[in-house]
């Protein structure tokens, strides 16, 4: 009787089975997959929704310091109540929204009524600008925008202004909601956790992250609102259309990082060519525009803003390029705001600690969170009746 082979006895092993440890680690990869796809699917459908209440939460957070300090004024010997001054502060916001929505309103019916009047002429300007490469490409290239169907996106346009003054309207109530629930958070929070030190380090975590998103906005609004004002100054001094619309939009997309500056400078030298069509203009108006864009944008911006954010620029374009693609054109103004938030949030979870480490600029993201916790651990220590007088006094100072 022969051997078996032995090949023929490694065949017929079982095969080895996956540990414990390794099927609950790929059992949590599937699942976090899985939880993953199902958020993802409920940003996408709930998209509207959820738009307006993180715009909700950002104007609450910019106003709720102010009101705070407002409801600790006395008038004689009246107090300002937090229940008066919270109305106040909806008031203010949602005529604020209003008079913003009313001129977004404004200026996108001016542009779509005027643009259906430039169409031939802009379709003409774009084609002769590729004339150089000979009457065959700039007869294409006229042939292709006429295939354009303008009256289409021009109706979505109008479409998209209609959704936001919904939108405004559904900001307002989020923001009044909020303000009438601010009273109880620290109450709820405490409630919720269970542990009173647990809830102040999360609204550690919380302050924080609305400060740094604060300080960006204000920042940004600063910066943003210069670009505009000369922007418009530039195109009035060549006497060209649309100055108004022009720096209203330049305003606007500076708020989207890296690429909203770069699409607004484009924007304003087409306007240009199309009205004069001569590229001499076009090129003057586009290198002033871009001078503006640069010394706003990567000089004075940068200056201002200092280390508020410690936002690495890779993490910037990654998450630009997600809640564009999630959320459209608003989730590109909200991506950094976002992403401010979840640094901060990840740096406090130690399995998702390296997450923090790659969307923040030097590796450190949570250095204001951990200077605080350092005061108090400092503070706690000074305070300690095991140390002598002259310890606690060193410790203190």
């Amino acid at each position: 009787m022969s051997a078996a082979h032995p090949n023929d006895r490694e065949a017929a092993q079982p095969p080895a089975r996956l540990s414990f440890t390794e099927r609950y680690r790929l059992q949590n990869w599937f699942l976090g997959i899985i939880a993953f796809a199902i958020v993802l699917f409920l940003l996408v459908q709930a998209r509207f929704i959820l738009i307006s209440l993180v715009v909700a939460i950002i104007l609450f957070s910019l106003t709720s310091d102010a009101i705070n300090s407002i409801a600790r004024l006395r008038i004689g010997t009246l107090r300002i109540t937090n229940w008066l001054a919270s109305i106040f502060a909806v008031a203010l916001i949602a005529s604020g929204l209003l008079a913003l929505a009313g001129v977004v309103l404004a200026q996108v019916n001016t542009v779509l009524s005027t643009t259906l009047a430039y169409t031939e002429q802009a379709q003409v300007a774009v084609a002769d600008a590729f004339g150089f490469l000979g009457e065959d490409v700039r007869d294409s290239v006229l042939s292709t925008m006429r295939s354009i169907d303008i009256s289409a996106y021009l109706r979505a346009g109008a479409g998209q202004a209609g959704s936001f003054l919904q939108a405004t309207v559904l900001v307002i109530l989020f923001v009044g909601f909020l303000f009438a629930e601010r009273v109880w958070f620290a109450t709820k929070m405490t409630n919720l956790l269970g542990d009173e030190a647990q809830a102040e380090k999360v609204g550690q975590i919380i302050g924080s992250i609305i400060r740094r998103v604060n300080y960006y906005l204000l920042v940004k609004t600063l910066v943003s609102a210069v670009t505009g004002l000369m922007v418009y100054a530039a195109m009035r001094l060549f006497k060209l259309e649309f100055a108004e619309a022009m720096g209203i939009i330049t305003f606007v997309f500076n708020y989207i990082p890296n690429v909203g500056s770069i699409v607004a400078t484009v924007l304003v030298a087409l306007v240009t060519y199309v009205q004069s069509g001569d590229p001499g203009l076009t090129m003057l108006v586009f290198s002033i525009t871009g001078l503006i864009q640069f010394v706003n944008g990567n000089v004075i911006d940068p200056m201002l803003m200092g280390h508020a954010l410690r936002l690495s620029s890779f993490g910037i374009i990654i998450s630009l390029a997600f809640w564009g693609a999630v959320w459209g054109i608003p989730g590109m103004f909200l991506s950094v705001p976002i992403m401010v938030a979840i640094m901060i949030v990840c740096s406090h979870i130690p399995s998702l600690r390296p997450v923090a480490i790659l969307l923040s600029r030097e590796g450190l993201p949570d250095t204001e969170i951990r200077r605080f916790t350092m005061k108090d651990a400092i503070g706690d220590r000074a305070r300690s009746p095991d140390l002598p007088p002259a310890t606690r006094r060193s410790a203190a100072e």
